[in-house]
């Protein structure tokens, strides 16, 4: 990796698109290791996340995907190895000041605010980044992204649909506009045609604003569908590092990683 260790924290706000949001930023991972109780659950892992790209992480239950994006937000600490962002080294950089440089995470599971309308998440979201009209322009911005939403804007979030609870939990996540949107299984239970409403967002947050999103799935053929790279783990290891076009026509890779 060319990016040197540095002691200052990742700077908020750095980089601009056409559009006024946040530029993409460069997730690099080197040698990292994680473990919980001293086994460990990764090894070793270095990964490029390019700016304004989708690198989709791959591989079955069990290999490593979810402890690595929390790693990266500073959920997991980390045993060995470095996270940098931008050429900065995370190392010692808490969980809210990732956030507030531009890292963000959707975990597995559709995390939003049941007792509040759909509106109301999106707002909340936006809080840290914007007021007043600029905030509402922002919330208008996630209803031009997913449509369904837009149409539940005064409904709970007890109320909606998976898919609809994953949109918006989504669209509390980029309101914010990150730089780096970390994503756990976004498609997990959901329709086909909702995996395709999810997947053309993230392809439309990759070219229209420069987005960088680390996507870690098991929907493979979804995920490399809008990857332009992918890393598979096998038991915490990488296995191969490679660009999408070559995952998607490697059947023996697939077959012996991904499992079809």
């Amino acid at each position: 990796m060319s990016a040197q260790p540095q002691s200052a924290s990742p700077a908020a706000g750095t980089g601009s698109t056409a559009t006024g949001a946040r530029a993409g930023g460069t997730l690099e991972l080197d040698g990292l290791t994680v473990g919980y109780g001293g086994a460990p659950v990764l090894r070793d892992v270095s990964i490029r996340v390019p700016a304004g790209a989708i690198v989709a992480l791959l591989g079955a239950n069990g290999a490593g995907k979810t402890t690595l994006l929390r790693t990266v937000s500073a959920l997991v600490p980390v045993a060995s190895g470095r996270i940098v962002f931008d050429g900065v080294d995370l190392a010692g950089v808490r969980v809210e000041d990732r956030a507030r440089a531009g890292l963000a995470q959707v975990p597995e599971g559709r995390s939003v605010v049941a007792e509040l309308t759909v509106d109301e998440n999106l707002r909340l979201g936006g809080l840290q980044r914007f007021r007043g009209r600029r905030l509402a322009s922002a919330v208008d911005g996630v209803y031009d992204l997913f449509e369904p939403l837009a149409r539940r804007r005064r409904a709970a979030g007890h109320q909606l649909s998976g898919g609809e609870r994953q949109m918006l939990a989504l669209g509390r996540a980029i309101i914010a506009e990150p730089r780096v949107l970390l994503l756990d299984e976004p498609s997990l239970g959901l329709a086909p045609r909702v995996v395709a409403q999810i997947m053309a967002v993230l392809r439309a947050l990759r070219d229209e604003r420069g987005l960088t999103v680390l996507l870690a799935e098991q929907n493979v053929t979804s995920a490399l569908a809008v990857a332009d790279h992918g890393v598979v783990l096998n038991l915490g290891e990488v296995v191969a590092d490679r660009p999408a076009e070559d995952l998607r026509t490697d059947s023996a890779l697939r077959h012996a990683y991904l499992g079809f």
